[in-house]
């Protein structure tokens, strides 16, 4: 039996190594995720959404806009969501709606009827909501008829019948005041004097801001003035004096 040459051992060797090399590599499965994500481009995830951040919503009884103009109340009776006092002496007042043409709502107005001349005697009609403490409260109004007074007033931060800031226009005296009512006393704080024109509709607007009380008429700021008696939320509603009869319509309180 022939013995194989060292050159046939070296050639079979060196046959078998350049298959070796020559072979094709399999890389591991996790090698292979691993360099293709190496190899993938960087994502980025995507942003979440964003929420813009809302305002939060008031509760309806302390915040917010309310208005009556009392066409939806039945004539010849209070106003739902009203209540009724009176400062001073006299009778309380007689609060009704009643059908008006004319009316700047269109059909009703709140309507103070009891023209009793008592002259310490101021009704005092508030709604029942809501509660602020800076707030606008505006009204139309038309003063009537009165021999003592002819008078229409915006009531705001209304404790009672006895505490609160009242603003009153006065026909008969072309005036119009601002003041503050105490233990059922009323010490004013400001004055303007200008043409208050009766059996007119006029526009009555009262704004408070912290200490600051603001009063227009007919779109003119006639009253500009600081006072700290009543820094706290109140009701706010219209109000009248002695035999005063007056109209009121578009009784409106807005948060500021």
């Amino acid at each position: 039996m022939n013995q194989p040459t060292a050159f046939a051992v070296a050639a079979s060797s060196l046959t078998l190594v350049l298959a070796a090399c020559n072979a094709p590599r399999s890389t591991p499965a996790s090698t292979v995720s691993t360099v293709s994500a190496e190899v993938r481009s960087p994502t980025t995830a995507a942003p979440s959404a964003i929420v813009e951040p809302t305002a939060p919503t008031p509760s309806a009884a302390s915040s917010g806009a309310r208005a009556r103009a009392f066409d939806d109340d039945a004539a010849g009776a209070p106003p739902a969501g009203f209540s009724f006092g009176r400062t001073g002496g006299g009778p309380l007042g007689r609060w009704l709606v009643r059908a008006e043409a004319g009316a700047p709502s269109g059909a009703n107005v709140l309507a103070q009827l009891d023209a009793d001349d008592t002259d310490n005697r101021f009704p005092v009609a508030v709604m029942n909501e809501p509660s602020l403490r800076d707030v606008r409260v505006s009204v139309r109004c038309r003063t009537v008829s009165g021999r003592v007074d002819q008078a229409c007033g915006l009531v705001a931060r209304y404790r009672d019948e006895n505490n609160y800031y009242v603003t009153r226009a006065n026909a008969l005296e072309d005036n119009i005041r601002l003041y503050t009512v105490r233990d059922g006393q009323r010490h004013q704080l400001a004055s303007w004097s200008g043409r208050v024109t009766p059996n007119a509709w006029h526009q009555y607007r009262f704004d408070l801001r912290g200490d600051h009380l603001e009063v227009f008429w007919d779109g003119q700021r006639v009253l500009d003035h600081h006072d700290t008696a009543f820094s706290e939320a109140g009701r706010v509603g219209v109000w009248t004096k002695a035999d005063s009869v007056t109209y009121f319509d578009d009784l409106r309180a807005e948060a500021l």
